[in-house]
């Protein structure tokens, strides 16, 4: 065990189910350099945005305490799940007495931004379904037209683009297509002009997405704002005493090919190698 140093930092993990985390990772580490981030991905139970609620709830509390009992020093929890975190957050926050974090779409932000006050919601199924979306919506763009679209299909495009596979525009088209074309939920689709990425997997297509859609559509997700509350939290805790220089890795809970596949990927984000949970 590494004795407590004075270059101690606060570690912190990323959980998802995929690796549509990332995108948050990614954002926290810019805001925080300092810190040490392990992520973690249930790889076994993905993908979660089509599993029932309690499902989900259940699954997310066991895979985090696992691995709790495997590393030890995890000062904050980042739950980069947009599913998850709708659904789990006051049962994860009730078992754990580090800062848990959640993710939530970007309504408010996206509604900020529109200038239109005609803005698009890109998430899973689930995400677009649920009552806290719709209490967000309702909150935070009341005023505004708002068209709500759901896609498993986009999740599997992000998984697969970092396991360095071709993605087509042919593929995004139809998924994306709703945002473009007049129909009942979106009479005037050329007033769009802010669209939210309202899953962690999105972001890591915004390149591909911003080609469909064009450049007059705004793209936003939460990813700075979570950034931001990681570090909140990061400012007002103790850290349990590691150095910056502990090596962290990315963690799975099921060894497979795909892990393999994403094994550059995961090293441009810092990990060098990666570990399958017990």
């Amino acid at each position: 065990m590494t004795e407590p140093c004075q270059q101690a930092v606060p570690h912190i993990v990323i959980f998802d189910s995929g690796v549509g985390g990332l995108s948050i990772l990614q954002a926290a580490r810019q805001q925080l350099p300092h810190c040490r981030f392990s992520y973690l991905s249930d790889n076994a139970g993905f993908p979660y945005g089509n599993k029932p609620a309690s499902q989900v709830i259940d699954r997310a509390c066991h895979v985090l305490t696992s691995f709790t009992q495997q590393v030890k020093d995890v000062d904050i929890y980042v739950i980069a799940c947009n599913t998850a975190s709708t659904l789990a957050l006051p049962r994860l926050r009730r078992h754990f007495s580090r800062p848990v974090v959640g993710v939530v779409p970007a309504i408010k932000p996206a509604a900020l931004n529109s200038k239109n006050r005609y803005i698009g919601l890109l998430a899973t199924p689930g995400t677009v379904k649920r009552s806290y979306t719709k209490r967000l919506i309702q909150e935070f763009a009341a005023d505004c037209q708002v068209v709500c679209v759901g896609s498993s299909a986009l999740v599997e495009l992000a998984e697969r683009k970092l396991r360095q596979l071709p993605i087509t525009t042919d593929e995004l088209l139809p998924i994306l297509k709703p945002f473009l074309t007049a129909g009942k939920a979106n009479p005037s689709p050329d007033k769009l002009d802010t669209l939210v990425l309202a899953c962690t997997h999105f972001p890591l297509l915004a390149a591909e997405i911003q080609q469909v859609v064009g450049s007059d559509i705004y793209l936003i997700d939460s990813g700075a704002a979570i950034a931001r509350r990681i570090e909140y939290w990061a400012q007002r805790i103790v850290p349990a005493g590691y150095s910056s220089q502990q090596p962290t890795y990315a963690w799975f809970t099921r060894d497979d090919q795909n892990i393999v596949e994403l094994a550059p990927t995961l090293a441009l984000f810092g990990f060098k190698s990666s570990r399958i949970l017990p």
